[in-house]
């Protein structure tokens, strides 16, 4: 997503730097979410035992569907099959910033997932989306498929160029702090595809606003259906400032959380508020 501190080279315009700031997620705790975003805190989420596997070390392990769901089927190289493997830390465990301070779960999340984020202030909202995408492209071999748009002219950055040959994991770090530094919210959904119909929502799809002056994006790791072909998700965000990524609770639909039910409108999540047409997809 955009950061609203940006690491760039001297010569970087800027414009550059003021059109990433205004289009950056709303700072949590710092910097107040627009009020049409703002979600007035409900009481604890009551997460239905039968949904929950605490030894679970897995999203897939961890979370079963409800009573008359199961999850849609995948072949093993869908980046929706790297999403449900992705590993989770030990149940109850909190978030954490960047600097490691602990981010208060005021009935925000119910896991958080086990990747280190980087000591700086970077992989927030998209950079985590983008963070997971270059992630399983890079366990993929894919190396040629790892690329994201800068902000400033909407035109891709890709790895391979990037690396210069050196196709070490240590260097695609190093190329997604790069990326984080240079795209936001904005940049990553022009390059994604529209979703036109949300049961149509697929493992890997993306919600997500440019916002006006913020934005926010978050991600589906994992969709499940039931025999009338009604579809359930589940998401994951970072957010500001840079955090690590963590499952969402659904306090809407309590007995159902942590899933979400697919439908047209408006999505209420823990932290934002999103439409059913803000659905993108990564082109494959």
């Amino acid at each position: 997503m955009g950061n609203l501190t940006i690491y760039s080279k001297k010569n970087t315009p800027f414009l550059l730097f003021l059109c990433v700031l205004f289009l950056a997620c709303a700072e949590d705790k710092k910097q107040p979410i627009v009020a049409t975003n703002t979600i007035t805190p409900s009481q604890e989420v009551k997460i239905e035992e039968s949904l929950i596997n605490p030894k679970g070390k897995t999203i897939q392990e961890r979370f079963n569907t409800p009573k008359d769901y199961t999850r849609v089927s995948l072949k093993s190289a869908h980046f929706g099959s790297y999403l449900r493997k992705l590993p989770l830390k030990p149940f109850n465990s909190k978030v954490k910033y960047f600097d490691g301070r602990e981010k208060y779960n005021d009935n925000v999340y119910i896991s958080v997932v086990d990747m280190e984020i980087g000591t700086r202030d970077l992989q927030q909202c998209a950079d985590a989306v983008m963070r997971l995408r270059g992630e399983f492209l890079f366990e993929q071999k894919r190396l040629q498929d790892i690329h994201f748009n800068f902000l400033s002219d909407g035109k891709p950055r890709y790895f391979k160029k990037y690396a210069k040959g050196d196709h070490s994991y240590k260097k695609f770090r190093r190329y997604m702090n790069y990326i984080f530094a240079y795209a936001n919210t904005a940049s990553l959904r022009k390059e994604l595809a529209k979703v036109k119909n949300i049961q149509d929502i697929q493992v890997g799809d993306v919600f997500i606003q440019q916002g006006n002056p913020y934005g926010h994006a978050v991600i589906v790791v994992d969709v499940a259906k039931n025999a009338q072909g009604e579809k359930i998700f589940m998401i994951a965000q970072s957010y500001m400032p840079a955090q690590e990524t963590q499952i969402l609770v659904n306090k809407q639909h309590k007995s159902l959380s942590p899933w979400y039910k697919a439908k047209e409108g408006t999505l209420r999540t823990p932290e934002w508020t999103f439409d059913s047409s803000d659905l993108r997809r990564f082109k494959d």
